[in-house]
């Protein structure tokens, strides 16, 4: 009787990871983790007894002090709280990711030729353009002018979980041009956020970093695939960045392309070794194993070896991609959200946004328009125009009115307009800067939350009117 209760704790621990197994690889699972990381965030930034502890918590200093014989303490990383933390370090982590999905995506996917590429790149393309151009007119000449990077960008997750959602009502086609889209448009955003929103650049760290990173390209020519080998330079280039003036994060993007994407061992060395070891795995059952145990002392290096050799039977890129992934997308990106969704709302005019303030300009309204208006015009326009002089194909399958449909998921912005949310307006004043960045906020979240709703919509009604006799 006792063991029992002991039973049914048991089996609802294994139930419930099951479940959480399950849960996690449902496409939409990280755009609904994502939006509850959010709601909290916005709770945790407004209720009385909870916004002091949340911006203490941020706030709490990270740094490590060394302290020298005879000189003063030196503090690594310089100012690093957990905010900057979580925006500087782990979102390095979050960008090495996205680096990885490009550059597979440029060898063996949607982007590895010009005829598949040049759709989707062309339509992202105008996906940046069309919301820059937005927000320039509306806040020219005003404080917030500097934040024109901020609706430019498509949040993957969001986009695709949304797609998922609405199932055979999108041609796989569109589903795929859409991840291609949202991978190009990421490539572009870190060429943004590379050279218009970094800090007074440091030539001499970035030579440096620019002389490391050719000795790990060299070194890769020669054949080097031990992680260790990438990782330890990886660290300095980050730190180079950290301090040169380019955003730290980008030294994610650029280690993910100095990765070998080949094997450390190839397909007939693995064969050999792998009938080798097997042989001896049961020449060793018959010979050293007297009581029928397995696997036995000579059996569990043969294991060893086997296990060892086909991990470098798998490209050092695709084992860092996978093992990382669930860190990333269920771990990094709530954090993200926790840290930077946390927007104290001091009064409704917040969710007003498309009032212009006279000093700040109209960055709510600029960001709004761009993601809701913009992204799928740019999308929409950019499609038409390579279809129409024979530089894409339209996607096999896909009506002009469902892909203006999945180009208005395009203006989902979200993680990267947040990000580039928080380096913006670095050029006003701290008092300014922090006003336009919660605004900006805000309105990323108004913009994202319209664009998925109006894209669903416009699916969902094409969808029936073509099913229509």
């Amino acid at each position: 009787m006792r063991l029992f209760p002991i039973y049914t704790w048991t089996k609802g621990i294994r139930n419930f990871d099951h479940r959480r197994r399950k849960f996690s690889h449902q496409p939409w699972a990280q755009g609904v983790i994502l939006l509850a990381c959010v709601v909290v965030a916005m709770f945790l930034a407004n209720l009385p007894f909870t916004k002091e502890i949340y911006r203490d918590i941020l706030e709490t200093k990270l740094s490590l002090y060394f302290k020298i014989p005879g000189g003063e303490a030196i503090m690594f990383p310089r100012g690093m709280t957990v905010e900057s933390f979580i925006n500087d370090i782990l979102m390095t982590v979050f960008f090495f990711t996205v680096g990885l999905e490009i550059r597979r995506e440029m060898k063996n996917g949607e982007l590895s030729s010009l005829k598949k590429a040049l759709m989707p790149v062309i339509a992202a393309f105008g996906g940046v353009v069309a919301p820059a151009l937005i927000f320039v007119i509306i806040n020219h000449g005003t404080p917030a002018a500097s934040g024109w990077g901020i609706p430019t960008a498509t949040d993957i997750a969001f986009a695709v979980g949304i797609l998922s959602i609405l199932g055979d009502k999108v041609p796989l086609s569109l589903k795929v041009f859409l991840t291609a889209l949202a991978i190009a448009d990421d490539l572009i955003a870190i060429l943004v956020v590379a050279l218009f929103y970094g800090g007074q650049i440091n030539l001499a760290l970035l030579g440096i970093a620019a002389a490391l990173i050719f000795l790990i390209i060299i070194m890769g020519k020669l054949g080097e695939k031990r992680s260790w080998y990438y990782f330890i330079p990886a660290m300095v280039i980050w730190a180079l960045f950290y301090y040169a003036g380019i955003h730290s994060t980008m030294s994610g993007v650029v280690m993910a392309f100095l990765i070998p994407m080949a094997p450390r061992y190839n397909e007939a060395y693995f064969r050999r070794k792998r009938i080798q070891y097997i042989s001896r795995l049961n020449e060793y059952n018959d010979i050293e194993s007297t009581s029928g145990e397995f696997p036995n002392g000579p059996q569990r290096h043969c294991l060893r070896r086997l296990s060892a050799i086909s991990k470098g039977a798998i490209p050092m890129s695709h084992r860092l991609e996978n093992a990382i992934n669930p860190w990333v997308n269920f771990l990094i990106m709530p954090l993200f959200a926790l840290a930077n969704a946390g927007v104290e709302i001091p009064d409704l005019s917040y969710f007003n946004v498309f009032h212009i303030d006279p000093a700040l300009g109209g960055v709510s309204m600029g960001i709004f328009l761009g993601l809701l208006v913009g992204k799928p015009l740019g999308i929409s326009i950019a499609s038409f125009l390579a279809v129409k002089f024979k530089a894409g194909e339209m996607p096999a399958g896909a009506s002009w009115k469902t892909l203006v449909g999945v180009a208005c998921l395009g203006g989902i912005g979200f993680t990267m307009s947040i990000f580039v949310d928080t380096l913006s307006f670095s050029d006003q004043s701290p008092e300014i800067m922090a006003r336009l960045r919660d605004m900006g906020k805000v309105a990323v979240l108004m913009g994202s939350l319209c664009a998925g709703l109006l894209g669903s919509l416009l699916i969902t009604i094409f969808d029936k009117v073509g099913k229509r006799p």
